[in-house]
């Protein structure tokens, strides 16, 4: 299982880049394994395409290392995720562009489009800024990301996801980033019109109901 579990971060990590959602060695990915006491994340400054399973870091849930390269310098967030939501098995964090152009202005992502509903809200909300690595940056994030999102901007920083599992948190970037580059669009060329508060209700109904988890883009 750990095995498996360190190689499904390297894919993810390469489809990082094939989707866009990052750049370099930015971001980073991590699988908790409950079971086992271990957290698998990303390692620290290994471009994607060259990482392997035996680079991804093994953590205990206090910190420690066991294996693998130094861990990505934002472990300290995604061991406070874990202990505050023991819900949620992976964390993905990203760059992408246009979720970060937002981060930037420090605006949330309202409800332009249902697939907002991906993330479990009606709005894409933002955590506010810390030096990225630091535990001020984990407790900060952590406390806007609250009880039940999703999804959250981190101000002048990226996107973060999180999921029961990766193949979710990986899609919630995905699905978020797409919003994030629609919103973006129809600024440019007017005002967009928002989604009522009634019209989510009904699409997060649907989203749990159908027990819509996307596996590829082309889902709707």
């Amino acid at each position: 299982m750990t095995d498996y579990k360190r190689q499904q971060i390297a894919d993810y990590g390469r489809r990082l880049l094939a989707d866009s959602l990052t750049t370099g060695t930015g971001g980073n990915i991590s699988i908790a394994m409950r079971a086992e006491g271990l957290i698998a994340i990303s390692p620290s400054g290994i471009g994607y395409n060259e990482i392997k399973a035996k680079d991804i870091s093994l953590l205990e849930f206090d910190g420690r290392q066991l294996e693998g390269r130094p861990p990505s310098s934002e472990w300290h967030l995604h061991l406070a995720l874990y202990q505050a939501r023991p819900e949620i098995n992976a964390v993905v964090h990203t760059h992408s562009r246009f979720a970060t152009t937002f981060a930037l202005l420090h605006e949330p992502l309202p409800a332009c489009h249902y697939l907002i509903g991906v993330a479990q809200t009606k709005e894409i909300r933002v955590a506010p800024y810390a030096t990225f690595g630091t535990e001020e940056l984990a407790r900060k994030t952590v406390a806007a990301l609250g009880h039940n999102d999703r999804c959250i901007l981190m101000a002048n920083h990226g996107l973060l996801a999180v999921g029961e599992d990766l193949s979710e948190a990986y899609n919630t970037a995905l699905y978020i980033e797409e919003v994030a580059e629609l919103y973006y669009r129809a600024r440019s060329l007017g005002t967009p019109v928002l989604l009522s508060d009634a019209e989510m209700d009904e699409a997060l109904i649907r989203f749990r109901s159908y027990g819509c988890k996307p596996e590829t883009k082309d889902a709707k």
